[in-house]
């Protein structure tokens, strides 16, 4: 088990059990390791620490929570960056933007593609798409 301190306090982690993202995350390349905070509240809201800047952690959610008709399919390439076959899950999740204004909103142009069976992600951009990177919650 390794620690390191973030805005949650100490938080131990076992460095097998990190979430990958290859290629870090959009506007943070140098991001690979994350550890999946345990969720405190019941709700659809989850948060991912950065191991490589315990300065950085994100909320994550599923959109069809929201969004009940959001469909994204990972393609062979982004399939193969995540090491997994035509037959092994892949889930969608998205960020999560909660301004001083609390207007939560949503990044549907941009998901992350998360496989659990290699505990890999990425974050993809959708093009052609109607969908936008601040969608506010239906309310």
């Amino acid at each position: 088990m390794k620690k390191i301190e973030t805005r949650f306090g100490e938080v131990e982690y076992d460095p097998n059990n990190l979430l990958i993202f290859p290629a870090g995350l959009i506007g943070f390349p140098t991001l690979h390791s994350f550890i999946v905070m345990p969720n405190k509240k019941e709700g659809p809201l989850f948060w991912i620490q950065s191991v490589d800047d315990p300065a950085i952690a994100f909320v994550l959610t599923d959109p069809t929570n929201f969004f009940l008709d959001y469909k994204v399919t990972a393609d062979n390439a982004e399939r193969s960056s995540l090491q997994i076959s035509e037959e092994d899950e892949c889930y969608v999740l998205v960020v999560v933007t909660v301004p001083p204004d609390q207007k939560i909103s949503l990044n549907l142009t941009a998901p992350v593609l998360f496989a659990p069976k290699t505990n890999r992600a990425i974050q993809v951009i959708l093009e052609h798409t109607e969908y936008q990177s601040r969608t506010p919650l239906p309310g």
